[in-house]
């Protein structure tokens, strides 16, 4: 019997098994006390992410603020998403964001992530670090502070080329009232890429959500947007999902 012959008669039984392409792990790294994103944050992966993503949530330790637990998942990372507020990491700990960041990793931050690992005029733990500019490493900002709370920030869009489409795809360009104050973060590094800019009555304005490719080549995406009324709102949540799937192309 010839081997086509053969093949001709076993072909029919063979079971051809499907290959499954491996999701993207999105790790979410949530740390702040300001803005309640320990309830938003998981609502908006379950919602947002749980059919094309996976995703793992860290938290700090109940007992020490400045201890992530479960970390070391970012190891594992496609795409870490940041909502931490000045803390101080152990130095193993903050060394694995240095090594996801250095090997060219996307990152994207909202709210307090520009001054996710800095304190404020206190020293580091001892056997805790900071990373000192890591808002303009990692995000080419220049956070300073905010507006007060009692302004409200009136948000619009850009128009512009140099912004990816897929960042705004699906969210109507329409001005809209922030839910948080407005942060002062210009001036922003060359090569930012402003979406969209808040303003409060008298004073200039403000980006509200830009992209940054950062020196080691990686994407980077922040918004200022964060708190619990921009997530109950339509743009936030379609602009961070957006963003996670813009930051995955190649």
């Amino acid at each position: 019997m010839s081997l086509r012959t053969l093949l001709g008669l076993l072909l029919p039984f063979c079971i051809v098994t499907p290959v499954l392409a491996v999701q993207p792990h999105v790790v979410i790294l949530i740390a702040e006390r300001e803005y309640e994103t320990d309830q938003t944050l998981p609502k908006f992966a379950e919602a947002h992410l749980q059919h094309d993503f996976r995703t793992t949530l860290v938290y700090a330790k109940p007992d020490d603020k400045n201890t992530l637990a479960g970390i070391e998942a970012v190891k594992d990372a496609d795409v870490l998403l940041i909502s931490v507020r000045r803390r101080a990491l152990p130095k193993s700990q903050l060394d694995l964001i240095r090594d996801y960041v250095a090997n060219g990793k996307p990152v994207i931050g909202i709210r307090t992530a520009n001054h996710a690992f800095l304190l404020r005029n206190e020293e580091s733990p001892a056997g805790h670090d900071q990373w000192l500019h890591w808002d303009a490493d990692v995000f080419g900002g220049s956070y300073t502070n905010h507006y007060g709370n009692d302004l409200k920030a009136k948000v619009t869009f850009r128009s512009d080329d140099a912004i990816p489409k897929l960042l705004l795809d699906g969210i109507r360009r329409q001005p809209f009232v922030a839910g948080g104050s407005l942060y002062k973060v210009a001036p922003l590094a060359e090569g930012a890429a402003v979406l969209m800019d808040g303003k409060v009555e008298g004073q200039g304005s403000e980006p509200i959500a830009w992209t940054f490719t950062r020196a080691d080549g990686g994407k980077s995406f922040y918004t200022s947007l964060g708190h619990r009324d921009d997530f109950a709102g339509d743009v936030l949540p379609a602009l961070l999902l957006n963003a996670i799937k813009w930051s995955l192309e190649k």
